[in-house]
């Protein structure tokens, strides 16, 4: 939200944007041994603001830093943890992070020191910004649609709602086979369907959503 924005201006601080979702082992991982820890909490407070989103509930912000991480290293995964600036242009970033360095891995604690001394420091700051600049404009170029997109494309919208349709468990409602992770996403999409097309489809997606 703008409030952690302006508080990362006010503060001349940048954010951490720390993405997961309730079924993800390793955020739970680290959510109990460095976000829980009060000592690295503290750390964390005095570098940075600390946002945590879930991707279930804000892909369209997953889809963004997931773009700019892989970009970055080749690789993804969650928890995601992208370091931005008060803009919300990321500038670096990683996934898992042990709360001490093991295994080739740099501790948190270090990682946020790091990040909040370059921060401070006027000549690595710029280079900080350089980069978020280049990561911004790569992930912009990457996400942009084109006038050819398939989302812009009315039958996209019929094969979205036929893959969940397909998908959909009449007897215990959700999709697909346990574990059934929540995603509302697809339920939104489906009361929206509902209201665009009517009819017997719309009765349909409907249907699915309040069962689920």
């Amino acid at each position: 939200g703008t409030e952690a924005f302006e508080k990362a201006r006010r503060e001349d601080k940048p954010l951490l944007i720390s993405i997961g979702y309730s079924t993800c082992h390793w955020c739970h991982v680290m959510e109990r041994e460095s976000f829980e820890n009060p000592a690295i909490a503290e750390v964390m407070n005095r570098h940075l603001v600390a946002v945590k989103v879930d991707r279930e509930e804000r892909p369209d912000v997953d889809r963004i830093y997931m773009t700019a991480v892989q970009a970055m290293t080749g690789q993804g995964g969650w928890p995601l943890n992208m370091f931005v600036t008060p803009e919300g242009k990321p500038f670096t970033g990683g996934t898992y992070f042990p709360p001490e360095t093991r295994h080739g891995r740099r501790g948190w604690p270090e990682v946020v020191e790091a990040i909040g001394k370059a921060w401070k420091d006027p000549a690595t700051r710029e280079r900080l910004l350089a980069q978020g600049e280049g990561l911004t404009q790569a992930t912009q170029e990457f996400l942009s649609p084109t006038t050819q997109s398939a989302v812009h494309r009315p039958e996209s919208l019929e094969n979205c709602f036929q893959s969940l349709a397909h998908a959909f468990d009449p007897d215990g409602g959700g999709f697909s086979h346990a574990p059934k992770f929540p995603m509302p996403v697809n339920l939104f999409f489906l009361f929206r369907y509902a209201a665009a097309m009517g009819g017997e489809a719309g009765e349909q997606a409907k249907a699915m959503v309040l069962e689920t």
